[in-house]
């Protein structure tokens, strides 16, 4: 039977220590069999998990055994133990599956397993990632990274994405429906983690000469602006505009124009019921099918399917 032991640190987030024990001990083959066998373990015989403790049944040796290691996320991204990054390399060394979920992934980068590889973590905390460890290539955007025996994922429900990849991998297609079902959780969802990602836009020193030039671009983002349009509304050159606009915000006035547009759009799909096609011409894009592809690509997944994760319910009929 194929063991995971799922390591257990202090400030373990407790969603994602539950999530790989409830996923993987529920899945079963066609015949009824347990699919694996679940353990729990940490380097000390108690562990804080925020709002309560935890005691692993079992110490670090279980990495030994382990057929998989998931390594769940911490609240706080501190100091590793230097027995967990031995334990970790020593298991990995010898073909053991290692997969972390959320912040789980900066204990993976202080082994240095991940060095020279793409992983993730959750978006909030990608450019802290990034920047601890610069020879990590991090994508923000996507709900698990599979490097073959090394695999991260994005924070929260991103960990159920990793586990039932993994149940697919180790039983098949089959396997894999069944337990999404029970977790009531598609087996595939549409687009990666860049669609809960806030796009904020760069910020602006307060006092700005451009304040004002900014509030314009927000409410007349639905018209066609040209960059000669910004400027000649600005009273500089096209030239100018550009060059002091990207000194004061980090970006060009139509980069910026573009993540205000879809800002817009975002609040239409979560808030009203127009039209896909209204809100293309609601946010200034000349026709749907650009809108289409530029949200996509900015948000990682299409307006429809954002509407549906993102929309305000209906109120009760009265």
């Amino acid at each position: 039977m194929h063991t995971v032991v799922v390591l257990a640190l202090d400030k373990v987030v407790p969603f994602d220590l539950a999530t790989p024990i409830e996923v993987f001990n529920r899945t079963r083959l066609p015949d009824g069999r347990a699919a694996y066998r679940v353990r729990v373990c940490g380097p000390a015989p108690v562990v804080d998990a925020g709002a309560f403790t935890i005691q692993p049944q079992h110490g670090l040796e279980a990495l030994a055994e382990a057929d998989t290691i998931i390594v769940p996320g911490r609240d706080e991204v501190g100091e590793v133990p230097e027995e967990v990054v031995d334990a970790l390399r020593a298991a990995a060394a010898g073909g053991t599956r290692l997969a972390s979920i959320c912040s789980g992934a900066f204990v993976l980068a202080a082994t240095g397993l991940l060095d020279g590889k793409r992983a993730t973590t959750h978006w909030a905390a990608a450019p802290q990632l990034a920047a601890l460890h610069p020879e990590i290539e991090v994508d923000p955007d996507v709900l698990y990274v599979d490097n073959g025996n090394i695999l991260t994922s994005a924070g929260a429900a991103a960990g159920l994405d990793l586990c039932l990849h993994l149940i697919r991998r180790d039983h098949g297609s089959a396997v894999a429906a069944d337990a999404s079902r029970l977790s009531v959780m598609p087996l595939e969802r549409e687009g990666g983690q860049a669609q809960f990602i806030v796009h904020d836009q760069p910020p602006t020193p307060r006092g700005s000469v451009f304040e004002p030039l900014l509030r314009w671009l927000e409410e007349n983002c639905a018209k066609d602006l040209s960059l000669d349009d910004i400027a000649a509304h600005a009273g500089m050159s096209s030239r100018t505009l550009n060059r002091r606009f990207r000194e004061q915000t980090g970006t060009s006035p139509l980069q910026w124009l573009l993540r205000a547009r879809i800002r817009r759009a975002q609040y239409l799909l979560e808030a009203t019921d127009h039209g896909i096609d209204r809100i293309a011409g609601q946010v200034g894009f000349g026709s749907p099918t650009s809108f289409r592809d530029r949200f996509k690509r900015v948000v990682g997944t299409s307006p429809q399917a954002y509407r549906g994760s993102f929309a305000a319910p209906a109120p009760p009929a009265r």
